[in-house]
């Protein structure tokens, strides 16, 4: 379904992806919170309960409300708060609620947030039978991003939504930006990294097993494996109600001849995000002065320096030559070598073949990479793929929020509160340096034709911007960041295009094809409410544009 919305193809008469009621592949979020609100009403009434047990217990269902609450909010917008379930005798009035102000939706979460973590435990004790149960360091992590999002520009100040107005005449967005929600952000993203820190959380280093490993495949491993090795100390948050062995089947490229069953390749990063990443030197493709941008396109043969990144004698193009670690510890593409899956010899590694014929190409009708990309970041090392074999996903619980992801909000907040300086360029840097690029000053002065970009706050804003899209790639978080930072109209509004990849010869294969058009408007910032809803609850307010 989510396909059909980036095509433009949302819709108000049963709107794809719908949590507001639970249609269309979605599950409805305010059961969950009705859910939630009968368990906190009745737990008091469970005979023979502790003390410890039931508190432990009400925090953890007061994080799932807040969290559902704020699931809706930035899907939705504006949307009612459900505090308390409506007495069964409710009359028909009662039962129709309104959309809240958004800055008393962001406020309700955040008390919600804060009243959880008072008795929620910083760690867990009991990790055979409760690992990814919530803890203190969780929920604050969560209040953090809650923070954030209400100080982005889609929430706070945006004159886009000055007529927007809920059933009794309120404004629902407050038109007048404050810094002060940027310096509140901040103190509980500094709050959530101090107490992730003291709990024992720190940004995931790969530690081989087997000898004589490049060190250029270590540092793809640090990447990988900061997402895929299930319970490393940076993940605050490993959601296991979201497990992935399909993610896995879907993101794996073919690396034997035959088709390996359960491997699927439905999942296809774009060229965008392979142009996304930044150069060897730790910055983009577009501003490297060293690096040929126009150049991009030609072909050109690795050579045996490369050999731990692409095939030695493989002919790919220039524009995956000279990326920066996590291009190739992310990204997959012809010619890509794939460390793991059985082979563990680094001499002797997997490598994609994509082109027409090839194992990694279309077999079938469907299940390949229209695109010629594969988000190889997302697959676990050590899923073996052997001939004729079926392929077994180790599944590993979803990355919610990473160290890494809290240092890049943090570094965000405090540019927006107070400009560059030492302060957040230290929090960008330590991400940039688990990815083996030089610190933002070294980079940019030595090689970015801006020079001076990270020296001014809108330089540094869109530096941060880029070090986030390309750290969280794949992640589930790029479509809800380019949404809060209002750019989703710019980026999401340009043609998906990918490798020509039903061609078997490297000059037929190498061309720039259009896929599809996306298409993003300004109604498309928020999710529509469907018709029906809003014609059994008058009170109701359709999201704008809508």
């Amino acid at each position: 379904m989510p396909f059909n919305i980036a095509r433009g193809n949302q819709n108000v008469v049963d709107p794809y992806n719908n949590y507001w009621d639970g249609r269309s592949q979605a599950e409805p979020l305010f059961r969950g919170i009705r859910d939630c609100n009968i368990f906190l009403e009745k737990i008091h009434e469970v005979p023979d309960i502790d003390d410890f047990e039931k508190h432990k217990w009400m925090a953890e269902v007061n994080f799932l409300k807040a969290y559902f609450h704020f699931y809706l909010l930035r899907m939705y917008g504006p949307i009612p708060i459900m505090d308390e379930n409506l007495p069964i005798t409710s009359g028909t009035d009662a039962v129709k609620v309104e959309r809240q102000h958004v800055d008393t939706c962001f406020n309700y979460i955040v008390n919600l947030l804060d009243k959880a973590a008072a008795d929620l435990p910083e760690e867990i004790e009991l990790e055979a039978i409760e690992a990814g149960r919530i803890t203190k360091p969780i929920a604050k992590a969560v209040k953090a991003k809650v923070l954030i999002y209400a100080a982005s520009p889609l929430f706070n100040g945006n004159k886009d939504y000055t007529g927007y107005v809920g059933n009794s005449g309120e404004q629902l967005f407050d038109p007048q930006y404050s810094v002060e929600k940027w310096e509140r952000a901040a103190e509980a993203c500094k709050e959530a990294i101090e107490l992730s820190h003291a709990t024992g959380h720190e940004l995931f280093y790969w530690q081989p097993n087997q000898p004589d490993i490049s060190e250029q495949t270590i540092a793809k491993m640090h990447i990988r494996n900061s997402v895929t090795e299930e319970w490393n100390r940076e993940i605050i948050w490993s959601n296991t109600n979201s497990m992935t062995s399909f993610t896995q089947w879907a993101s794996q490229a073919r690396l034997v001849p035959e088709p390996t069953a359960n491997i699927q390749s439905l999942l296809a990063p774009t060229m965008r995000m392979a142009e996304l990443f930044y150069t060897e030197n730790g910055v983009p493709i577009t501003e490297d002065k060293t690096w040929d941008y126009a150049g991009r396109f030609q072909l050109r043969t690795a050579t045996p320096e490369e050999k731990y990144l692409i095939k030695e004698g493989y002919q790919t193009v220039a524009l995956h030559f000279q990326r920066e670690t996590r291009f190739y510890a992310s990204l997959a593409f012809d010619g890509a070598i794939w460390y793991g899956q059985g082979r563990f010899n680094d001499d002797d590694p997997f490598y994609v073949q994509a082109k027409m014929g090839q194992n990694a190409a279309r077999k079938a009708v469907a299940y390949y990479s229209v695109t010629g990309y594969w988000p190889k970041k997302l697959v676990n090392f050590n899923n073996p793929v052997s001939l004729g074999v079926s392929y077994a996903a180790e599944a590993y619980p979803w990355p919610e929020i990473r160290l890494a992801d809290l240092y890049l909000l943090y570094a965000e907040a405090l540019n927006e509160t107070n400009g560059p300086g030492p302060e957040p360029l230290k929090w960008i840097n330590l991400v940039r340096e688990r990815a083996s690029l030089k610190t933002v000053e070294e980079s940019w002065s030595a090689y970015s034709k801006t020079p001076g970009k990270y020296q001014n706050q809108n330089g540094l804003r869109e530096i941060i911007h880029q070090e986030r899209m390309i750290e969280m790639a794949f992640e589930g978080q790029r479509f809800w960041d380019l949404r809060r930072w209002k750019k989703a109209e710019q980026v999401m509004n340009s043609p998906i295009r990918g490798w020509t990849t039903e061609e078997e010869e490297a000059t037929g294969y190498y061309q720039v094809q259009t896929l599809f058009n996306q298409a993003f408007q300004k109604r498309d910032y928020f999710w529509p409410i469907r018709e029906q809803s809003l014609i059994e609850n008058e009170k109701l307010i359709q999201s704008p544009g809508w």
